[in-house]
């Protein structure tokens, strides 16, 4: 009668031990195909499905938009530089770049744009049948405070017939977040804007 009782409670003891470790199996492989699952939704939640004149399906990753923005405002600044400051001896040319970069700026470009057009900068460009391009070198800007302070440091190229001339350029302005649109795809606007170094290093002859 003893032995029997005591094979019992071993039974019990040993049932016991299974049931337990077959819940704890049940829980972990729950928990597991729940946390499975919630990243599983939030890998797809990342992406954009978008349609391709309503024919063909195509998958776009979508990004975190923090992560891109330094890179957005250096694009930003150097887009504005390069229309603004190339300059074909074409008053339609030159309208036309001032105009789309005055889409990535304020009143402060379109201030500047007046005051070398009141200059006679443009005009002696086109009557002297002179190109002038930027060399970018780099873009500083500072993320701690905003608006965000932002220096650039280029090079222009004044091509004449007969001669190249080098020209130092330094601008300073800052930047505000804005809403994204065509003309302005970074999402930026520069405020504040001038010049504070354009002096000529060297001329070339050609």
């Amino acid at each position: 009668m003893f032995k029997s009782l005591k094979n019992i409670d071993s039974s019990f003891k040993q049932v016991r031990f299974v049931v337990i470790v077959f819940l704890i199996t049940c829980a972990g492989i729950t928990g597991y195909s729940v946390y499975s699952a919630y990243n599983f939704a939030e890998a797809q939640r990342q992406k954009i499905y978008v349609l391709d004149q309503g024919k063909s399906l195509m998958l776009a990753l979508a990004q975190d938009l923090s992560t891109n923005r330094p890179v957005e405002a250096r694009a930003h600044v150097c887009m504005f530089h390069e229309l603004f400051f190339t300059i074909a001896p074409d008053k339609q040319a030159i309208e036309g770049n001032v105009r789309r970069a005055l889409f990535l700026a304020d009143r402060s470009v379109y201030n500047c744009y007046k005051d070398l057009e009141a200059k006679g900068y443009y005009n002696r460009m086109i009557s002297a049948n002179i190109n002038q391009k930027i060399q970018i070198d780099s873009v500083v800007c500072n993320f701690n405070h905003y608006p965000y302070a932002v220096t650039t440091y280029a090079k222009q190229l004044i091509i004449r017939e007969t001669s190249v001339t080098e020209r130092n350029l330094v601008t300073r302005c800052n930047l505000l977040n804005t809403v994204r649109t065509d003309n302005s795809p970074f999402a930026y606007m520069i405020e504040k804007f001038e010049i504070t170094n354009n002096e000529d290093i060297k001329t070339i002859k050609r």
